[in-house]
Formats: structure tokens, C-alpha cells, sequence
């Protein structure tokens, strides 16, 4: 018997048909990985999203709270230089005080022929107030020093403020769009 010409015909298209249901179900399991690689990424991307929203938010209060110590310190710098003043003028009197103690000193002196025994004291009493003296010149000098510091750091203050301050302005901007 001869073989039927439309056999080959079925044949071909049976497999054609296989081929083609094969290749529908690899592209549907293809389709599915590929939604759960999506879903995967997705849940990521909203974690990672949500995580970055709260940083932005924490770093935006820990500069809102820089500026405020900051504003605090100029405040307390202002107020330690005006005592570091007060405190300059004083030793500038004591150390004015403690040149008039020559006249006392040579008055003593004279005293001295007398009372011998008190011309010992008063010369460790001289010793003592020269050496008081130059102190009292150091620690003023060591008070100029100071004050001059102290007026630096204050005039450096206001340009660290307006500094932080313009950090933290954006963080302000974006703080009403944060949930």
C-alpha cells in the first residue's frame, strides 16, 4: 500500500503543533520568573525606599539639633568673652595696684636701719611681691591671649551657623514631603 501523501502533511504539522505548545509553556515559565525577579526587586526597591526616607529624616533632625547647639555655644561664647573682659580690666588694676608697692617697698627699706629684724622679712616680703608682680604681668599678657581666642572663636561662630544652616535648609525643604 502507498503511503497516504496528506501523512506527511499531519506529521509535520503534529509537530509543528508539539514545537510550538513546548515553546508556549517555556515562554510562560519564562514569564513567571521573570514577574517574581520584578515582584523581588520591587518589595527592595519600597524597603530600601522607606529606610531612606527615615535616614533622611533622622540626619535632617540631627541637623536641626547641630544648629540649635550651635546657636547655644555663640550664645555661651558671647557671654565668655564679656567675663573674660571684665576679667582682663581687673588684673590690669591689680597689676596697676602692684606698681605702687616700690614707693612701699623703699619705705620699708628705711625701716629696715631700725628694725633689723624686719628688714630680713621685708626683703623676702620684696622678693615675694617681685616675683607677685611678674606673675600678675604674665597671667595679663596670658589674659590678652585669652580674650583674643575667645574673640576669634566668636567671630568664626556666625560663618559655622550660617553653614550649618544652609546644610540643613534643604533637609527643611524636603521635611514636608517625608510621611
Amino acid at each position: 500500500m502507498a503511503e497516504d501523501p496528506r501523512r506527511a502533511i499531519i506529521d509535520v504539522m503534529a509537530k509543528l503543533g508539539k514545537e510550538t505548545q513546548f515553546h508556549l509553556d517555556e515562554r510562560h515559565r519564562h514569564f513567571k520568573i521573570t514577574d517574581l525577579v520584578i515582584f523581588s526587586v520591587s518589595f527592595l526597591l519600597v524597603v530600601l525606599a522607606v529606610f531612606n526616607v527615615y535616614y533622611v529624616r533622622v540626619l535632617y533632625n540631627d541637623l536641626d539639633l547641630t544648629v540649635e547647639n550651635m546657636d547655644s555655644m555663640y550664645k555661651t561664647l558671647m557671654v565668655v568673652d564679656e567675663d573674660m573682659s571684665a576679667i582682663a580690666m581687673s588684673v590690669e588694676k591689680f597689676d596697676g595696684h602692684i606698681q605702687h608697692m616700690s614707693p612701699i617697698n623703699d619705705t620699708i627699706i628705711s625701716l629696715s636701719g631700725i628694725l633689723p629684724n624686719m628688714r630680713n622679712n621685708m626683703d623676702m616680703i620684696q622678693a615675694d611681691m617681685g616675683l607677685i608682680h611678674n606673675d600678675m604681668g604674665l597671667l595679663g599678657n596670658a589674659m590678652g591671649y585669652i580674650d583674643q581666642r575667645i574673640v576669634h572663636m566668636k567671630n568664626s561662630m556666625p560663618v559655622m551657623r550660617e553653614n550649618m544652616r544652609m546644610m540643613a535648609n534643604p533637609m527643611g525643604v524636603m521635611n514636608p514631603m517625608m510621611p
